[in-house]
């Protein structure tokens, strides 16, 4: 500005962008990206507003695709006459075949069925399901999905995804809500890492804190001490190179025993799908270098 201010204000009715202190028209004929049209109901704005779904990977189209609907009635909520019933019925008949009809858009389908199911089993939110369909997709680009099971790959997706988004479920986990075995898996998820180049974070165990915790009915104040825990041992460095699930666990034993929420070690393993005596080696090791007094 030429008075050195940074108040702009912005004038709708003349499209002009202007300084407030010194009047200087910085911008003009700005153009308007509202909508032509006036609403001044809620009803009247829905009704006139021409917008659809946004734009989502785990729909094969995007998003961007029109549907014909199966009400079998008008713009005005009236039923349709038999004769156009029939004719819309071929349209929607023809619209399904060519949306299918090549092997990318069959596969896509497919793939985008097993990971709604997947999802469905796993409880993980709309924004894993998003970047597991991102990396699938990616994924058919590479071609690497030819040779391969539909399924294996849309699992390890799921197991990406859920890392990249700090959601992180174990293989275990994937393996028993698919027909795949956790080495094809494995096998899988370091194929797609490998050929697309995604860099994954380390898997942090605070990031199971939330999930277990939920499992076990453990009340925030044990979460909070929980993860102090963890803190605490990653700054002695005890958390290198351990299992995240088996250090989650231990820190969980050790605050519900401390906060009065005691559960078993067994209860606690069988929720992180891990063995008693992993729970039992990280409670030990956490316990001795953090010197915590424990009333067993």
């Amino acid at each position: 500005m030429e008075c050195g201010s940074t108040e702009i204000v912005m004038d709708s009715i003349r499209g002009e962008r202007i300084c407030s202190i010194c009047g200087l028209v910085i911008t003009e004929h700005v153009i308007d990206t509202g909508p032509e049209w006036r609403a001044f109901t809620s009803d009247e704005r829905n009704k006139r507003s021409r917008v659809g779904s946004p734009v989502s990977c785990v729909v094969p189209s995007m998003g961007l695709s029109t549907m014909i609907g199966w009400e079998n009635r008008d713009i005005y909520g009236n039923k349709l006459s038999p004769k156009k019933r029939a004719q819309i019925y071929r349209l929607r008949k023809w619209q399904i075949r060519t949306r299918s009809q090549g092997s990318y858009e069959r596969n896509l389908s497919h793939a985008i069925r097993e990971l709604e199911r997947l999802s469905s089993q796993l409880g993980i939110h709309n924004g894993v399901k998003e970047s597991a369909a991102v990396i699938y997709r990616r994924a058919i680009e590479k071609k690497l999905v030819r040779g391969r099971s539909i399924e294996a790959m849309v699992a390890a997706s799921v197991y990406a995804g859920s890392r990249l988004r700090k959601v992180p479920r174990t293989l275990d986990e994937i393996a028993q809500c698919t027909r795949v075995n956790k080495k094809e898996l494995g096998r899988c998820y370091r194929l797609i890492l490998r050929e697309l180049h995604i860099s994954i974070p380390i898997a942090s165990p605070v990031d199971f804190i939330s999930r277990f915790s939920e499992e076990l009915k453990i009340s925030g104040k044990t979460q909070q001490r929980a993860i102090e825990i963890l803190n605490q041992a990653k700054e002695f460095g005890i958390t290198a190179g351990k299992d995240p699930t088996g250090l989650a666990a231990a820190a969980l034993y050790i605050s519900s025993i401390t906060e009065g929420e005691r559960r078993t070690q067994r209860e606690i393993a069988e929720i992180a799908r891990i063995t008693e005596v992993t729970v039992r080696n990280r409670y030990k090791e956490i316990v001795r270098v953090l010197g915590i007094k424990i009333a067993v």
